[in-house]
C-alpha cells in the first residue's frame, strides 16, 4: 500500500552530530542505509531517490562557542542546508524521508515544512523532552532543546530559522513516550500545554488509544492538517534499540513502537518522516539499523496481510 499520492521518496542523510556528546551519530544514516532501507521501500512499490548525505561539519571542524550552546553557529548552518532541502522537495511534490543524525535537526525538518505548508502538526516520539533552553540546559546540548525552539522558546538564531514564528502551534504537537525529564526541563514542559502521552500513559491507556488521541490532535478536528513524525529511536526499549547515545529502561516494546508506525501509516496525512539518534558504535550487528528501516516502512504502509 503506497501512501503518497507520487509514490516517490527523497532520502537525505544528515551526518550530524554537534546536538549531543557521544560520538557516532553521524554514522547513522549509514547504518540505516546499509539496513536495506532502499531495497525495503523499492519492495513497497515507491520510487526511492537517495540524494545522499547533506555536508556537515564535526567535533573536529566545527566551533564549539558557548557552552550553554554547544556549537550554536555550525547546527544553524546545517539546519539551513535541511531546511533549503526540504523546501526543494516539497515544492516538487516528493516525500522527504531523513536519516539522522542527532535530534536537533528537527529544527531543519520543521523549519523547510513552514515554508510549503500553512500548518503542519508534529508527533514527537522520544524518551526525553528536548524542552530545555539556553537557561535550563544542564549540558548545553542542543538536540535536548529541539522541541522548545520550535514552540519560539531559546535562542532567535534557531527559533527563526523557519519562515514563521513559532514554527509550530503548541495546538498542534503531541509528545510521545517521554519517561525522562531535567527539572527545570519539566516546568517548562507544564508552561508549554503541550499535549504529552508519558510511557505511563501509554502502559495506562494503550498505544492504539494514545495514537488515536495524538492523530487527531495533530490532524486538527477536520482531520486535514498534515503532519511529520520524529521519531527518536532512544523511545524504544533499550534491549530492542540498544544503538542509541541515551538510553533509558522501560520504552516502547518492539510492537509498539511498530503498531505506532502502522496507525501513523493508516492515517494517511504523514506529510515527511524523520528517524534520528541511531549510533552504530553502541549498536550490535546493526540491530537498531535494522529497527529503523522496519518502523519507516511501517510509518510508510508496509503491512502483514
Amino acid at each position: 500500500m503506497k501512501l503518497l499520492n507520487e509514490g516517490r521518496i527523497h532520502i537525505v542523510g544528515m551526518r550530524h552530530d554537534l546536538g549531543q556528546s557521544r560520538r557516532g551519530v553521524d554514522m547513522g544514516p549509514s547504518a540505516i542505509r546499509f539496513a536495506g532501507l532502499n531495497q525495503e521501500l523499492d519492495e513497497l512499490g515507491y520510487k526511492v531517490i537517495d540524494d545522499g548525505d547533506i555536508s556537515c561539519c564535526t567535533f573536529e571542524t566545527g566551533k564549539m562557542g558557548d557552552l550553554k550552546l554547544r556549537f550554536l553557529e555550525d547546527i544553524v548552518n546545517h539546519c539551513q542546508r535541511l531546511r533549503d532541502y526540504i523546501k526543494k522537495i516539497v515544492k516538487t511534490g516528493g516525500f522527504p524521508l531523513i536519516l539522522g543524525g542527532d535530534h536537533s535537526i528537527t529544527i531543519g525538518s520543521i523549519a523547510g515544512l513552514t515554508h510549503h505548508y500553512k500548518e503542519i502538526g508534529l508527533i514527537y516520539i522520544d524518551a526525553h523532552g528536548d524542552f530545555n533552553t539556553p537557561e535550563t540546559t544542564q549540558s548545553g546540548n542542543i538536540h535536548g532543546m529541539t522541541l522548545a525552539t520550535l514552540l519560539g522558546l531559546g535562542n532567535p538564531l534557531l527559533t527563526h530559522i523557519g519562515a514563521r514564528f513559532p514554527m509550530i502551534n503548541k495546538d498542534a504537537v503531541v509528545l510521545i513516550g517521554v519517561r525522562k525529564l531535567d527539572p527545570l526541563e519539566k516546568k517548562n514542559l507544564k508552561e508549554s500545554h503541550i499535549k504529552i502521552f508519558t510511557i505511563k500513559d501509554i502502559d495506562e491507556l494503550g498505544i492504539s488509544e494514545v495514537m488515536a488521541k495524538a492523530i487527531k490532535i495533530v490532524t486538527r478536528e477536520d482531520g486535514e492538517r498534515p503532519f511529520h513524525l520524529s521519531f527518536d529511536i532512544d523511545s524504544v526499549e533499550p534491549s530492542v534499540a540498544p544503538g542509541t547515545g541515551t538510553v533509558v529502561s522501560g520504552g516502547l516494546t518492539y510492537r509498539e513502537a511498530h503498531l505506532t508506525c502502522e496507525l501513523i501509516a493508516e492515517s494517511r496525512k504523514m506529510a515527511s518522516m524523520e528517524v534520528v539518534e541511531v549510533n552504530p558504535i553502541l549498536d550490535y550487528a546493526n540491530k537498531t539499523g535494522k529497527l529503523a528501516v522496519e518502523l519507516i516502512t511501517s510509518a510508510l504502509g508496509k503491512t502483514i496481510l
